[in-house]
């Protein structure tokens, strides 16, 4: 019987796919396995191979032609089929599909109409840089309001529930105007930026833009109310010797750099107690630099507290939320369970000694764990294991995710194939991440596809701790710190040096036995380190 084969989803992100060649032509014959063409998405050219056998009996996206997902891409069955139902079946599902798009497009069409875009201007949204993505904050203008734009000039960074990445124009003309300020937020296709010929009025575009299905006050009219609002509450808020003069919204929300606020973390400083010179009161670097904190007084005779009841209230970033909901996710889905142990790390410290007398090598403790757990994971390929709502992922491969602590978060970069890499090759990926992750320069797909996660308090002096399962992984190896104390070997007390480790499982893929069973095996590699170098 004759198969409909669609465009495959490649990549997370990809919605279409170029056929760049056919490896088959029709009237071939394809058994399983076989590749069928070489398919462009998003990100890469990947191989698309045959998971059926018989002769491909058409063809429906010829060489260079691009389709949707899911969408008519061969049909393969028995040599000489007929397939005319097939090919019916499948231009009725289209016209379908081609409907609903040009209603769609209708109603982009009215949205156009009502706003009444002048020729030449282009409206420009917030964009969705990542497949999770629902909001993004501004981070950093590159342009300004009368900055000329040419295509691939770079708009502005934009913070995702990920990363902050660069947004770059896919059109020339001048920045007509900016829909959010630096560290402010908005849903994707929100209004961010219009840009066109110098000298377009826009004023009605930014005041009347919504986008379709937004049912939220417009951005503009939420921009008029705030000024009002500050003014009704400085004219009632009773005075304070310090805080009447910090710019804050009328949520509270102090306007300040990022690297005024740098500056302020490393000094120590209070932002609430700084007055902002910058425009409508930001507090920038040069307000940092030549603060100086108030003097306290009190009355002579009287006693009054030195103490005030002060706080900060910092608006959660884009990736603090994504943490929370994720984290929050795993916890109370996945049946989390916790299997602790202590290995004996002399030989461990002796090893890495010795090893980093090599030339132009220096690798770390962490290193090694990285490189024992890819080790036992392909010996124990349940624990490598991912869980699906309707499935269950047997990696075959080893990608570990390294969780870095950066200033807003965690993120995990993810060192592949970390089974095959060497000590020097993991300690120089390792570094490269932990470097790029704390400066935001990390890609989504360095981020992506990890199969089991290792995460490292030990260099904060912690001995010991448990985390949640980086999902849809099986489990993740809470690594201590290596403490020396008192322990008994071959009968005798002798000071010794340990190291704890925690590893949290989920039930529903890695049983007990299994997951102590893969501890065993690390155990092994960890007190016996040049093992891991046979």
């Amino acid at each position: 019987m004759a198969e409909i084969i669609t465009m495959p989803r490649l990549s997370d992100t990809m919605e279409e796919g170029t056929v760049a060649s056919w490896l088959k032509k029709v009237g071939d014959t394809v058994s399983e396995g076989d590749i069928l063409a070489e398919i462009e998405t998003d990100k890469a050219t990947m191989e698309f191979e045959s998971f059926h056998e018989g002769t491909l009996l058409h063809i429906g996206v010829k060489e260079g032609e691009t389709t949707k997902v899911d969408e008519l891409l061969a049909i393969i069955g028995e040599k000489g089929e007929d397939i005319l139902g097939l090919l019916n079946n499948s231009n009725s599902d289209a016209k379908e599909e081609e409907q609903t798009e040009e209603n769609q497009s209708s109603n982009e069409e009215i949205l156009t109409e009502s706003v009444d875009i002048p020729e030449g201007v282009t409206v420009v949204t917030m964009p969705r840089l990542s497949d999770t993505m629902e909001e993004g904050t501004v981070a950093t203008w590159l342009k300004n309001v009368g900055d000329t734009v040419e295509e691939g000039d770079i708009l502005a960074e934009i913070e995702t529930d990920k990363a902050t990445m660069e947004f770059e124009s896919f059109q020339s003309g001048t920045l007509l105007h900016v829909g959010l300020n630096e560290g402010e937020s908005a849903k994707v296709d929100a209004l961010l930026a219009i840009i066109g010929p110098k000298g377009t009025d826009v004023s009605s575009i930014a005041k009347n833009f919504k986008a379709i299905g937004d049912s939220t006050p417009k951005q503009e009219e939420m921009k008029e109310e705030t000024p009002k609002t500050k003014v009704e509450d400085k004219k009632e808020a009773p005075k304070q010797e310090v805080k009447d003069s910090v710019s804050t919204s009328s949520s509270g929300r102090i306007f300040v750099s990022p690297l005024a606020k740098k500056l302020a973390e490393e000094k120590g400083i209070n932002l609430s107690q700084v007055q902002g010179s910058g425009e409508n009161g930001r507090i920038v670097k040069r307000d940092i630099e030549n603060f100086t904190p108030a003097a306290s007084t009190a009355s002579v005779g009287k006693f009054v507290p030195s103490g005030q009841e002060d706080f900060d209230e910092v608006p959660n970033s884009n990736m603090r939320k994504a943490i929370a909901k994720n984290l929050a996710k795993s916890k109370f889905t996945a049946p989390h369970y916790y299997l602790n142990v202590e290995f004996d790390m002399d030989n461990a410290i002796a090893f890495r000694t010795q090893y980093n007398t090599l030339p132009d090598t220096k690798i770390s403790f962490n290193d090694m764990v990285v490189k024992a757990c890819a080790l036992a994971l392909k010996q124990h390929p349940q624990v490598n294991s991912q869980w699906f709502d309707d499935r269950m992922r047997m990696n075959n491969h080893v990608h570990i995710g390294v969780a870095v602590a950066v200033p807003d978060g965690l993120v995990v970069p993810v060192v592949r194939f970390a089974n095959e890499q060497s000590l020097p090759q993991i300690n120089a990926a390792v570094k490269d991440y932990a470097g790029r992750a704390r400066n935001k320069k990390l890609t989504l797909e360095e981020m992506e596809g990890s199969t089991f996660t290792i995460s490292n308090l030990g260099m904060f002096g912690i001995d010991s701790f448990t985390s949640i399962i980086n999902q849809p992984n099986s489990a993740i190896l809470s690594v201590g710190a290596i403490v020396q104390k008192p322990v008994v070997k071959e009968g005798q007390i002798v000071v010794g040096n340990t190291m704890k480790l925690s590893m949290a499982c989920d039930h529903r893929t890695v049983d007990g036995a299994t997951g102590a069973m893969f501890l065993q095996t690390l155990k092994g590699y960890i007190e016996n380190p040049v093992t891991m170098l046979v």
